[in-house]
């Protein structure tokens, strides 16, 4: 009884196999290029990539290589992962990106930079204060501000 189930068990995960080892073989060859597909009326293209692109979206389709360099002439963007227009040889896209449909916000400006008051101007001061304060505080690494702490007879 016990081995009959074991062959049993033995015979099904061999068919599994053989089923996984078909599926591998009979799988479609993966498109040289492909588009990627924005939301909306008509599901208009947003972004060209080459066929095995990681950074491509779910909402996609298989194009011939003219469809996507007649894409990329007429304005839409080329994956910046996997270049595209590179690879087609397209050296003279240009350097603006295509029209966003989302309006862009406006940038705020930055605040002045200012500098700590002395310790005469508040009472109670600690005797360490920052030297300043602001987006002109010194030195900056990758947006991080480090600040320089002088004694108040400096």
């Amino acid at each position: 009884m016990w081995l009959q189930r074991i062959d049993t068990k033995i015979a099904a995960l061999e068919e599994r196999e053989a089923e996984q080892e078909r599926g591998r073989q009979n799988r479609p060859a993966e498109p040289d290029w492909v588009v990627e597909l924005g939301i909306g009326n008509g599901r208009p293209p947003i972004e060209v990539h080459v066929g095995g692109c990681y950074a491509a979206g779910k909402r996609r389709r298989p194009v011939p290589r003219d469809e996507a360099r007649q894409l990329l002439t007429s304005g839409v963007r080329a994956c910046g992962h996997c270049q595209p227009d590179t690879a087609l040889e397209i050296l003279d896209l240009s350097a603006d990106p295509a029209p966003s449909t989302t309006p862009s916000r406006p940038s705020r400006p930055s605040p002045p930079c200012t500098t700590s008051p002395s310790p005469s101007e508040i009472p109670g001061q600690a005797l360490l204060r920052p030297a300043r304060e602001g987006p002109c505080a010194t030195p900056s690494i990758r947006g991080r501000v480090f600040r320089r702490w002088v004694s108040p007879t400096e």
